[in-house]
């Protein structure tokens, strides 16, 4: 029998297929956000059919034939649930599944803030592009100071990156800051008593402030300060600033 006929080799043949193919997962998770999905989804009732989405989703008129592709994909992957035959007839629907409902705008759907920003901050250009370059990195010699892989890709490290490119520093922030509310919830409630002891806070690469302000906020008794690179300072939305936290610049020596 050929080795192609077996069943090991069968497997093994659609496991590469798949790891080959998985980059598109997170692309596709990248462009629901984007075109807002999720929450067209949830503005529907948490159930919407394609027509529901054709009408909600901006997307040009010569476009719109390729939606369904789109969706048909989130649903096999899970990132969204379809039910080709709902019990009151008519179209399929996509609905929301547990991981999609994290990117919800409305915090009473998980009661916690969206994730959506902290996706979109980790499915970059900048990261792509660098783990696209990793082969490159592992061959070159960098007969001095070792260049980390983002370095080699672009020419710059990543906080350099983050201070030239505003656009970049600001989808960085703020999925941070929506990664940091959602651990502090649980910290605030889980483990409040590790503050009990605490009359002041520094969080060195605290970015804008959200769990410093969170901790402040619960625990009043705790002095909080935030010290990060003037351009994350710089950036940080007026109505983030309530009083609550003291924000500190300092310039990237002293940071390192």
């Amino acid at each position: 029998m050929a080795a192609s006929a077996s069943p090991e080799f069968q497997q093994a043949h659609v496991e590469l297929c798949n790891l080959t193919l998985s980059y598109l997962k997170p692309m596709a998770l990248q462009c629901a956000i984007e075109l807002d999905i999720p929450n067209a989804i949830h503005r529907h009732g948490g159930a919407a059919s394609l027509a529901d989405l054709l009408a909600t989703v901006s997307v040009p008129e010569r476009r719109r034939p390729y939606l369904p592709r789109l969706m048909r994909y989130l649903s096999v992957t899970s990132i969204l649930a379809l039910d080709p035959q709902p019990s009151t007839g008519g179209e399929a629907m996509y609905s929301l599944t547990p991981l999609s409902r994290l990117l919800v705008d409305d915090v009473l759907v998980n009661g916690c803030t969206s994730l959506a920003p902290f996706v979109l901050s980790q499915i970059t250009k900048y990261h792509v592009t660098a783990a696209m370059h990793l082969s490159e990195w592992f061959k070159g010699d960098d007969k001095g100071v070792a260049e980390m892989p983002f370095k080699a890709a672009h020419g710059m490290d990543f906080w350099e990156a983050m201070r030239d490119d505003l656009q970049f520093n600001g989808v960085f922030n703020a999925g941070m800051g929506s990664s940091s509310k959602l651990t502090l919830d649980f910290v605030v409630t889980k483990c409040g008593e590790a503050f009990d002891g605490i009359s002041s806070l520094i969080d060195v690469g605290g970015g804008t402030g959200s769990a410093a302000r969170a901790i402040a906020r619960a625990f009043p008794h705790v002095k909080c300060s935030v010290l990060d690179l003037p351009n994350v300072i710089s950036g940080i939305p007026p109505g983030d600033d309530d009083g609550t936290v003291q924000y500190i610049a300092v310039c990237d020596a002293r940071l390192e």
